[in-house]
């Protein structure tokens, strides 16, 4: 029996899939749910399953762009298994190259190459030996110097002279490649493309002082990660205050459809993560009921899976709203780009001791900039502001703001 091998849909809206890369060879043997081929979408990329056991058949190439349903393989569930043969070794010895028969080496006779007689002159460009020297030096050849030397001969002097031009290639690699790009990277370029020409995006700064969350983190953080498996890290405290600022301009917390603003009382946030394929995007859902150990443990779970190539597409869709860490890659200060349909994103970045006035007195602090890209199409300046200037208050006093005054008992210590 032949079975024909359809894409499945990997989600809603998607009706398209590419071709990344072929698990298996034409006319293998393949095991019922063995991994037989990755395919991305303009989401992710997912594994394709063989459905039965047998011998497949092809029938699309890496590369191609193939409609969901589509036929891209054939398994033959009739053909029967190859059995292991017993007699591998033997024909491993057997396929080894013999040996080859020494020969009595002859030696062939020298063939002598007629040597041509210098030249008592050179041709016009030709450079003297002294001349090749200081032009290889310098990346350049003797094309396009003027010699004036005895007969056009490039000279020492002409040499030392030349300069290479602004617009050649003064040696090195000047090699280049064409790489296809994958769909999910083209389907990334079209929606940031999309999100600065349809929306009305702008930025709002401040800086923040991680003194107080180092203080914490310094003090709890082996406890924690003792206790709950998982280690303290700066994304709890940012996701919290999030949530606070969202519930203080819920504004932020919407999206434009058409000509309708829909606001959400819960907060699915969009972590960033860098995967393999790319930049992935995994929601952690109603963190509003999420401790600080549920961030964590749910950050950790999702990362994991977005590295490993397992994340979903379930798992990267419906986000309210997006956290986009750049200081891991040392990333001092940026405009981070909305992930729509959202209408926000906080840029995080690296953290820096910086010189601050404290009390009148300049001190040496941890400072991280962050960045709050908004849709001003629905989200006011005042707004804006105002919800960043949350994220900056309880970030610097996260005790008051975050556990409520009692620290051990917000990380069920």
């Amino acid at each position: 029996m032949i079975l024909e091998m359809k894409v499945p849909s990997p989600g809603e809206s998607i009706t398209e899939v590419e071709i990344a890369a072929w698990l298996v060879q034409d006319g293998d043997y393949v095991e019922k749910d063995q991994a037989i081929a990755e395919v991305d979408s303009d989401k992710a990329t997912l594994e394709l399953p063989a459905e039965a056991s047998g011998v497949i058949t092809l029938k699309a190439e890496e590369g191609d762009a193939v409609a969901v349903g589509a036929v891209v393989c054939l398994i033959d569930t009739a053909a029967a298994k190859p059995a292991a043969s017993s007699a591998e070794p033997t024909s491993e010895v057997a396929s080894a190259p013999a040996p080859k028969a020494e020969t009595p080496k002859t030696k062939a006779p020298k063939t002598e190459t007629p040597k041509v007689a210098a030249a008592t002159s050179y041709a016009t460009g030709t450079p003297s030996p002294a001349a090749k020297k200081i032009l290889a030096e310098k990346g350049m050849s003797a094309a396009g110097i003027s010699g004036t030397g005895k007969d056009g001969r490039v000279t020492t002097e002409d040499a030392v002279k030349a300069t290479p031009s602004m617009g050649t290639a003064a040696g090195g690699k000047r090699s280049s490649s064409r790489t296809k790009l994958s769909m999910l990277r083209r389907k990334v370029a079209e929606r940031l493309v999309a999100v600065k020409n349809e929306t009305a995006m702008l930025t709002t700064f401040n800086e923040v002082d991680m003194g107080p969350i180092f203080a914490l983190r310094s003090q709890y953080k082996e406890d924690f990660s003792q206790k709950h498996g998982v280690g303290l890290g700066f994304m709890s405290f940012f996701t919290k205050a999030v949530i606070r600022a969202l519930e203080m301009y819920p504004s932020v917390n919407s999206m434009i459809d058409e000509k309708e603003m829909i606001s959400y009382d819960f907060c699915d946030i969009s972590i960033a993560v860098s995967g393999p394929k790319g930049l992935m995007v995994p929601v952690i859902r109603n963190a509003e009921n999420l401790s600080f150990r549920g961030v964590e443990a749910e950050v950790k779970r999702l990362a994991i899976r977005a590295r490993e190539g397992e994340i979903t597409v379930d798992e990267m869709t419906g986000g309210t709203f997006t956290i986009t860490n750049g200081g891991v890659f040392g990333s001092m200060l940026s405009t981070p780009i909305i992930n729509p349909p959202q209408s926000a994103i906080l840029g995080m970045h690296n953290i820096v001791e910086r010189p601050v006035v404290k009390d009148g007195a300049i001190v040496i602090a941890p400072i991280m900039y962050v960045a709050l890209s908004y849709d001003h199409r629905i989200i006011d300046g005042k707004e804006s502001v105002g919800f960043l200037v949350a994220v900056k208050e309880a970030l610097e006093d996260p005790t008051t703001f975050l556990m409520d005054g009692d620290q051990k008992k917000a990380l069920e210590l």
